[in-house]
């Protein structure tokens, strides 16, 4: 816990972990004991909503999500709430409940709450738009990992999270992993819930939020007192526009494989060209389809992923975990248990598999791996043939 004193203004920082028994008595003890004229916390509208009203996942359309280029985002999303929704059942504590713990003190002690985090989605997409293919494949595998690892963490180990040393060393390792990412997950987040809770009215405030934002808060909300940082945060509250490079990054590999093709052509004719186009059509379109089988999909998907990879390939708008994805799910359609038993499936590996919401993602997933190795193997065997022949 940490005191701030802030343009005449006294702020009271509490660093909680999410998934910590303690950190919920601790919310209700400070609130009680600082009797505050308002208090922070780390929610945003979303995410309250969802906790308090139950919506959770009962609108999602996975075939929509997919078709929006979302596919990634959404598995992303659920791989993340599985992992601290496990480390939760564990504990016997629900993910987020010291943050709910914190609204439901200030309702009896008739205190008023904001919250102050920013959009989840926003956040996500943020961090997705600012990283590349691999860096997402990268995220996921980590993230696939940690949900189903056997590895059980006490109670003690989810409270030695709090303290400063360990997790600083934590933002450190992301950041070597994924500095992107966690430039919007931890460093953007910092200054927003710093700026929401600056701008908070009261002259004695108690904010509530994970202990890894806790000195980054601090430093800000320092700052802004001391006018060094301005406290408008709104660029931080919209999916900045792709970059040039982010819009001609997508015709690359497009650009490229019909560039070898149309060289090969040239210099060797047919016999060339069309020797290149055969090991491409069953390397790229064979493993793409081995990503789908690993998934269990359909028969029919699997045939899908072997035709349709080329096709996924050179249109730059599309992939082919976006045919593989409609398609799983056209021929295995969720049903509404799959949606309604979503949050509990996803944290173990046999239930990311069977539920049909899932399957559809891990479909796309592994298709659109698998395509994406195909290009990897495919291309340097074309640069041999067309420069490595004598």
């Amino acid at each position: 816990m940490q005191r701030l004193q802030a343009g005449g203004r006294e702020i009271v920082l509490l660093g909680t972990a999410h998934v910590s028994r303690e950190s919920v008595e601790e919310v209700r003890r400070v609130i009680s004991e600082e009797k505050p004229d308002r208090v922070c916390v780390e929610l945003d509208e979303g995410r309250y909503t969802s906790m308090t009203q139950g919506s959770g996942w009962k609108d999602l359309n996975v075939g929509k999500v997919i078709r929006q280029g979302k596919g990634f985002l959404l598995m992303a999303n659920l791989v993340l709430s599985s992992f601290q929704r496990r480390l939760g059942k564990d504990l016997g504590v629900k993910p987020g409940e010291e943050m709910l713990a914190a609204v439901t003190a200030c309702q009896e002690l008739g205190v008023p709450f904001s919250l102050c985090d920013r959009n989840i989605q926003v956040t996500l997409r943020r961090a997705w738009s600012r990283t590349s293919f691999w860096g997402k494949m990268k995220m996921l595998a980590a993230m696939i990992a940690s949900v189903f690892s056997e590895e059980k963490l006490s109670a003690e180990d989810i409270e030695k999270l709090k303290q400063k040393d360990i997790l600083q060393n934590m933002m450190e390792e992301l950041a070597q992993y994924l500095p992107a990412a966690k430039a919007v997950l931890i460093d953007e987040r910092d200054r927003y819930l710093a700026a929401r809770i600056f701008q908070a009215e009261g002259s004695r405030l108690v904010a509530v939020v994970g202990a890894g934002h806790l000195s980054g808060i601090a430093a800000h909300i320092t700052a802004m007192a001391e006018g060094r940082e301005r406290t408008d945060v709104s660029d931080l509250d919209s999916i900045p526009p792709k970059t040039t490079a982010g819009r001609i990054l997508p015709w690359t590999i497009p650009g490229l494989i019909v560039a070898l093709f149309a060289y090969g052509f040239v210099r060797a004719g047919w016999s060339m060209s069309s020797a290149m186009l055969l090991r491409w059509l069953i390397i790229h379109g064979g493993l793409a389809a081995v990503g789908a089988a690993l998934a269990f999909a359909h028969p029919l998907t699997i045939l899908i992923a072997f035709v349709m990879a080329p096709i996924g390939t050179l249109n730059p708008f599309g992939k082919i975990g976006l045919f593989t994805g409609v398609a799983e799910g056209f021929l295995r359609k969720p049903r509404v248990k799959d949606v309604e038993n979503l949050a509990e499936d996803v944290s173990t590996f046999r239930g990311f598999y069977t539920n049909r919401v899932t399957h559809i993602l891990i479909v796309f997933f592994l298709s659109t791996l698998g395509a994406a190795i195909g290009n990897m193997i495919t291309i340097p065997w074309w640069l041999t043939m067309l420069f490595g022949a004598k």
